[in-house]
């Protein structure tokens, strides 16, 4: 039986009828495949896994009972098998897990058409944070979902009639040119850390705000003409250089067909980079030191982590932490061996090779999300 609040609602007043359920794989799960290779690591405590993967299950049946009282179309699939296929025909989609679990399944979601709600399979409670004993760690904080196990029947019911309120999150786009491509990234809801593979390593990079410059096309046109194709690459920068209207010190480079000029822009040597959205601001960015920003605000935030203070940061010390507004544009020369970027969270990472560059600015399409 379900909770005198999820009431049978008629079908003709329901906004949603179409649902995916994208389904977290626990903890458990994963580990009892590797046991049964003889892979799983010594120290795991067993009970723990599965009473935590018993309290999901519990709360994906008690979900799907709901479903099904509404009378909905519904499907489920597991996190780890989410593709862009499963999402044809869906008006609403469900993640049941934790954060990661949302920022997972939000990534699929790139144009930003499909709402999203979160449901905290297995929230953590005051007890977890104080005890000592007997509490698993692996519990989620859950700030992306909108309800947890013990509230969902009243929040499912709430988000099928309408009743429910919709938020839109801003989210940011990383582009990536490397030698031969230019690579878009699935939008960003909550951060992205850009760093050296080792921990240990410095990560060295340059950055700079990107602004559109006009170029002297005639001049490059006259070398394809010229059959000099093989120096175009190293003098259509100078042309373009050449061509500013105005002398300064800066880099000409391209996303998109579009020229650039790269100004203010400085060396790094550092532990890497965080860059995150406002709805990211109150995570990894604001236990490395950086700002919490208004929840609505399209700006992005970078913060250089650990940088290896020199008199020039001491002077300029407001570029190790800064607000982007929504019409500049930060880029990013990497210049170690090699490098990677991960996006919200450790489960979606882009490699990066030496010369590569990044572009990032707060104009992706954002994210319909049931708060």
């Amino acid at each position: 039986m379900f909770s005198s609040v999820a009431h049978h609602v008629s079908s003709s007043k329901l906004c949603f009828r179409h649902i995916l359920v994208v389904v977290k794989q626990t903890a458990y799960e994963e580990y009892h495949q590797l046991k049964l290779r003889g892979q799983a690591p010594t120290a795991l405590r067993w009970e723990r896994l599965k009473s935590t993967y018993q309290t999901h299950k519990e709360t994906v049946n008690k979900l799907t009972g709901i479903l099904r009282y509404h009378r909905v179309s519904f499907r489920c699939v597991n996190r780890v098998e989410l593709d862009r296929q499963h999402l044809a025909n869906v008006d609403l989609v469900v993640s049941v897990g934790g954060d990661g679990t949302v920022l997972t399944t939000a990534h699929f979601l790139d144009h930003g058409t499909i709402p999203l709600l979160g449901i905290n399979a297995d929230p953590i409670s005051e007890a977890d944070l104080i005890a000592k004993k007997h509490t698993d760690e692996r519990r989620s904080h859950g700030a992306l979902c909108m309800c947890t196990s013990q509230n969902m029947s009243k929040g499912v019911t709430s988000v099928l009639t309408g009743q429910a309120t919709l938020r839109t999150r801003p989210r940011m786009q990383c582009i990536v040119k490397s030698r031969f491509s230019e690579t878009q990234l699935v939008p960003v809801l909550n951060d992205v850390l850009i760093a050296n593979p080792s921990p240990a390593a410095v990560s060295r990079f340059r950055m700079g705000m990107m602004i559109p410059v006009v170029v002297d096309e005639d001049s490059i046109l006259k070398m394809k003409q010229n059959n000099r194709d093989d120096l175009l690459a190293d003098l259509s920068s100078f042309a373009e250089r050449s061509s500013l209207q105005y002398n300064r010190y800066g880099t000409v480079t391209r996303f998109g067909g579009i020229a650039y000029d790269i100004q203010n822009s400085f060396n790094v040597w550092s532990s890497g980079l965080w860059v995150c959205t406002a709805t990211g601001s109150t995570g990894a960015m604001k236990a490395a030191g950086g700002q919490i920003m208004d929840a609505d605000s399209s700006s992005i935030q970078y913060l250089i982590r650990e940088p290896i203070v020199d008199e020039f940061y001491c002077k300029q010390r407001r570029k190790i932490n800064h607000l982007i507004n929504d019409s500049e544009q930060l880029h990013l020369r990497w210049n170690c061996e090699k490098g990677m970027i991960f996006i919200d969270g450790s489960h979606l990472v882009h490699n990066l090779d030496l010369g590569d560059e990044v572009l990032i600015h707060g104009k992706a399409p954002p994210l319909q999300l049931f708060m």
